[in-house]
């Protein structure tokens, strides 16, 4: 099973523990390695390892926010730079790219925006928003998962915040289905208190398995002739339908 990347910020917090532990550790002999001439031999090291903080330091203060989404995802101020968001391809579907979190976010976002463009409405360039910046969504609303990177939006200006109706049933049969298939770890806006039905976002939070095992299958389908978006899938069958019907239900009740 495919896990998510350990990120830089873990790497150089570790590095950093390591080093002050290393600091301060009592050895047989420490009355020497605390002489003028041992500690000039190590500077270079100690002053590698301050430099790569003080980077690390910066870099989390340009990207991060301290802050998290709605789902319990970190919100991050930019994209395309050294952060966990991207522009990524979605194959097979006319889009310069979207911008979404790396790793197993992106393989669950970028089959529902497929699954989307073969079965429900073919997309064209600009109809598919990813991340936002912080300071254009509110907070602990569903729309802040936007600006993790673990959410995006199909046609905004299509289905207007509040307002219901915007898919034909069979469309709305399409999307159960999506959600269904992915095991329940996205969720349909149209399904909140205040619904948007443009918006598709994770319900689950990090290190979730739920999550590695629905971006797992997904991998497997793309590796896998005549499996995955944009093969025929008969959303009619009865285990399908049932399996839609029983996610809708729960997560209609957890609006």
């Amino acid at each position: 099973m495919t896990t998510s990347p350990v990120s830089r910020r873990t790497i150089l917090v570790r590095a950093a523990a390591v080093a002050a532990a290393a600091a301060t550790v009592s050895l047989p002999g420490s009355q020497f390695l605390a002489s003028p001439a041992y500690a000039a031999d190590q500077d270079p090291f100690s002053e590698a390892i301050r430099r790569a903080v003080r980077r690390a330091n910066a870099r989390n203060k340009r990207i991060l926010t301290d802050s998290r989404s709605a789902n319990g995802w970190e919100i991050e101020n930019t994209v395309d730079q050294d952060g966990t968001i991207y522009t990524r391809p979605v194959p097979g579907v006319p889009l310069s790219g979207v911008q979404v979190r790396l790793g197993d976010p992106e393989e669950v976002l970028v089959h529902v925006v497929q699954r989307y463009h073969y079965e429900i409405d073919a997309l064209r360039d600009g109809d598919v928003i990813g991340w936002r910046a912080p300071g254009q969504i509110r907070k602990n609303r569903p729309e802040s998962n936007q600006a993790s990177g673990t959410a995006v939006q199909i046609r905004p200006n299509f289905y207007p915040v509040g307002v219901t109706g915007g898919f034909f049933p069979q469309q709305v049969t399409v999307v159960r289905d999506i959600l269904a298939e992915l095991n329940g770890v996205v969720r349909w806006g149209g399904d909140d208190r205040t619904p948007d039905e443009s918006l598709f976002y994770l319900t689950v939070k990090p290190e979730d398995p739920r999550l590695a095992k629905a971006a797992q299958k997904i991998r497997t389908w793309r590796a896998t002739p005549g499996r995955g978006a944009g093969t025929p899938v008969d959303i009619t069958s009865p285990i399908r339908r049932e399996a839609a019907r029983a996610l809708e239900s729960r997560q209609r009740r957890s609006a």
